[in-house]
């Protein structure tokens, strides 16, 4: 009797465990799918290579969310219109950019979506959307493909100027410079003796040239004394015409001139009566009676 009662606790004990397991479960399973999420489309021109329902979703890096949907646009065939279930608490602003990105060059593809900036609103979902819009841009793998067959063109073009360069003619002309340039080279180096000395005659009339300069300085300065002492005797000869002296000397010149005129007439007089200047007038005037 005994050992069946044990078997009986254990038996219960056990069925309590699972039972307590199973509705852990549920509880757990439950919180995981009664969670919220917030829903954002994004509008992609030309094909999404790698895409797909639960692809991932990255926002600056950071898993968050994966895609849910994936459909064309009915208004515009090139356009795929990407569904993508996120956090709800990301704050998706309106300058956030989604793009498609992949891990290296052959990893997988997902969407990362920018963070946009602080100042900017919350996007949210404008009339006739279902969900808030996230603009778009191409990623840089998508806009190198874009680019590859017009930088192949150009490749392509360089490729057959290059051959139009390197034709037979233009290859002759090349060897030919070459050739006078291999043929001058050794022209100047036979001459490189005559070009030392020519170098060190043209160093030595730089010397003699210096040399010539120093002497010269002197000379200069007394040049230039001799152009200050020239000034200054034209700032006095215009002090002079400009103050009293000009008149002073138009004064004298006055005087001179009627110096020289009394001197004329002493002269004068002198050569008409020579008697008078020795002997004085003794001419006798006439006496009234």
């Amino acid at each position: 009797m005994e050992t069946k009662a044990n078997y009986v606790a254990v038996g219960a004990f056990v069925l309590a465990c699972v039972i307590g397991l199973v509705v852990t479960i549920m509880w757990l399973a439950g919180a995981q799918y009664s969670q919220e999420y917030a829903y954002y489309q994004a509008y992609f021109k030309g094909p999404v290579t790698g895409l797909g329902k639960g692809t991932v979703t990255r926002y600056n890096g950071i898993e968050v969310g994966r895609i849910t949907k994936l459909e064309f646009d009915p208004h515009d065939p090139q356009r795929v219109i990407v569904t993508m279930q996120v956090q709800p608490n990301l704050n998706i602003r309106e300058d956030s950019v989604a793009s498609i990105d992949s891990q290296g060059i052959t990893g997988s593809s997902f969407v990362e979506i920018s963070g946009g900036t602080a100042k900017a609103p919350l996007l949210v979902a404008r009339e006739g959307q279902r969900y808030p819009v996230i603009r778009t841009r191409q990623s840089t793998f998508a806009q190198l493909a874009q680019s590859a067959p017009e930088v192949v063109a150009k490749l392509n073009v360089a490729a057959g100027r290059i051959n139009d360069l390197l034709n037979d003619n233009n290859r002759r002309a090349v060897a030919n410079v070459l050739a006078n340039l291999d043929e001058t080279t050794a022209a100047i180096a036979r001459r490189s003796a005559d070009i030392d000395a020519t170098i060190a005659n043209a160093n030595k009339a730089m010397e003699n040239l210096s040399q010539a300069s120093n002497d010269l300085k002197p000379a200069m300065q007394q040049v230039d004394l001799t152009i200050r002492k020239y000034g200054k005797l034209a700032d006095d000869a215009d002090a002079f015409v400009t103050g009293d002296g000009l008149a002073q000397l138009s004064n004298l010149i006055g005087e001179m001139r009627r110096l020289v005129g009394n001197l004329d007439q002493f002269s004068s007089q002198l050569n008409r009566q020579p008697t008078k200047l020795l002997f004085g007038d003794r001419r006798k005037g006439y006496e009234p009676k």
